[in-house]
This record gives C-alpha cells, structure tokens and sequence, in this order.
C-alpha cells in the first residue's frame, strides 16, 4: 500500500501537467466548456505536484487559463470574476497581479470605470514589484491624462513617495514625467523628473530613454550645454556596455548626431561638433545616421571656415552612400 501511494504521489504532476496540455489544446480548437473542465481538474490536482516552485507554475496556468479561456470566449463578466477572485485563491503575488490586472483592463474595455482604476491601483500599490504594475501604470496614465491630469500627477507623486524603493518606482517618475510635460505644460518640471532616473534608478531600462528626453526638453529651453551634459552622460554607456561586453542603447547613434548639432547650432563649439559628428561613423558603422553624420559635419567645417575639409566629409558621403538624400545638397556647398 505504501509503495502504490508513492507511485500515485509520483503521477501527479505528469496528471497535472498533462491537464493543462489538454485545456490548452480544447481552447486552441475552440472547445471552450472542454477546455474550462480541463483547467478545473488542473486546479484541482496542481498543489500535489512535488516540487513547490513547479505546482506555483501550474496552479498558476491553471487558473489563469480558465479565466483567459473564458475571456476570448467573450464571457466578459465571468472571466471579471474569475480573475478577482484568483488571489484569494492562491498565494502567488504573481498570479494575483496578472490577474487583477486583466481584471481592470476588461472593466475599462466594458465602461466600467471606477471598478477598472480601482482594479488597476490594486496591482500597483500591492504587487509593486510585478511586471503588471509597470502596465497598469501604463493604462492609468492613458485612461486618466485626459480626465483630471493634474489630480493624477498628484496622485502619481504621492505613490512614489511610498513606493520609491520599488520596482515600479521608476515607471511612475517617468508618467510624472510625460504628465508634466504634454498636459500639465511644465517643461522644466518634466526635465528634472527624467534627470532623475538614471541617477536614482541606474539600472532602470528607462534609464536611457531619460537621458535622451532630458537632453530633448534642454535644448527646448534654451539650455544648450545642459543638452550637451545629457547627451555625454548617454554616450557614456557606450563605453561601459564594451567593457562589460552587454547591450548598447539605440539612442547612442542618435545622441552622437544630436551632441554635434547642439556644439556647432548652440553652443558655437565648431572643433568639438566636428569631432562629435565624426565618431559616429567609427563608432556606429551599421548606424543608417552615417550618412547625416558626415553631411553635418561639412555643414560644421563650412561654417568654420574650413571649405577644403568641408568637401572632404562630401567626397567621403559621396562614397559611403552614393544615393544619400545629401549628395545633391552638398553638390550646393561643393560644386563638382
């Protein structure tokens, strides 16, 4: 007896996992009452399987596939209550936050505003740390800019006041951000928002696009050499992405060209706009800004008085890219 119970304890999770093979086989067909009892058996038995993180994983899909199931089927109000009522049935922050998540996204499709924004609060004022936090965030802000924007920024600014070590932390200064900016008209505001992402959060995958947009707003307000310092700042990590062999920001090509153009146009800075539009093609060589690079750069040396070099970069644009939409301006500075 013993030894047949240690066989079955042993079946369970293939049992398990085979169920959510066959629910997600009767929903893939359109079987939609298949696919839910199936799910319903999963859940039932998904807890039995022996290693803890796996039985997580399939309760997890079990009951998330049935209220998703029932979602596609068009049971609006079903899969609603489906999915709020998952966290209390699993201790799985995870599952919770995919859940109410979804729950608040149907009910804003369905008209139902209060219940959505209360949903969607939810998922990031308790599962702060989840990936759905950054995507309610990313609803909230789109629903509400147009309502009330400034009792949303309000609201924004508070919860980071308690959520700032976690993180969606860096999602909501980037909202404040785009708040300040767009609706609230607040330039300056919205800049120092940016500037503090990659001071306060540098790991963030926002941490670049701050640079840049900070960068943007700078030059917007005058401010060229703030510009300048930005565009440094996010030409920089090119250097620590060599030297720890990781990913290059596709901003880097872009705050190249954008670095010289802020030297030559605001700061009158000829010889170090020309160096900067020059590293662009040695540093980017699969950059399709090359080739406004090199015509920047004769615009620099022409205004430099430097006529020679200034053809120079042509000939140069001329060989690299043959039918740039530059040849024929630069035909207007260098006559053949």
């Amino acid at each position: 007896m013993k030894w047949l119970v240690l066989v079955l304890a042993a079946c369970s999770a293939p049992a398990t996992l085979n169920g959510l093979e066959v629910a997600e086989r009767r929903a893939d067909a359109g079987d939609v009452d298949g696919a839910i009892a199936a799910y319903r058996e999963a859940q039932a038995t998904c807890r039995r399987v022996k290693s803890a993180h796996r039985a997580k994983a399939a309760c997890r899909d079990a009951y998330l596939g049935e209220a998703e199931t029932v979602a596609h089927a068009g049971r609006t109000a079903q899969a609603i209550a489906l999915y709020l009522e998952l966290p209390a049935k699993l201790a799985d922050s995870t599952a919770a936050a995919i859940a109410t998540y979804r729950a608040g996204d149907l009910q804003l499709r369905d008209q139902a505003t209060t219940a959505a924004w209360a949903a969607l609060w939810r998922v990031i004022t308790e599962w702060p740390d989840e990936a759905p936090a950054a995507d309610a965030l990313k609803i909230l802000v789109t629903d509400g800019r147009g309502r009330d924007a400034r009792a949303l920024a309000d609201q924004l600014a508070k919860l980071l006041t308690s959520l700032a070590e976690t993180q969606v932390a860096d999602n909501l200064i980037w909202a404040l951000a785009d708040l300040y900016e767009h609706e609230l008209a607040n330039p300056s505001g919205a800049r120092s928002l940016y500037d503090r992402i990659p001071v306060e959060y540098p790991k963030s995958g926002l941490r670049d696009d701050a640079r840049w947009h900070a960068a943007r707003l700078s030059r917007a307000l005058g401010d060229g050499k703030g510009a300048a310092e930005r565009l440094r700042g996010l030409l920089a990590t090119r250097e620590v992405a060599i030297g720890a062999g990781s990913y290059f920001s596709i901003w880097l090509d872009d705050a190249q060209l954008e670095l010289g153009r802020v030297l030559r146009d605001d700061l009158a800075d000829y010889p170090g706009a020309a160096a900067a539009l020059r590293k662009l093609p040695r540093h980017y060589p699969a950059s399709i800004l090359k080739d406004d690079a090199l015509y920047e750069l004769a615009v620099t040396l022409e205004q430099a008085r430097d006529h020679d070099g200034a053809c120079r970069a042509l000939a140069e644009l001329a060989k690299l890219s043959p039918e740039s939409k530059y040849i024929l301006r630069g035909k207007e500075l260098c006559p053949p």
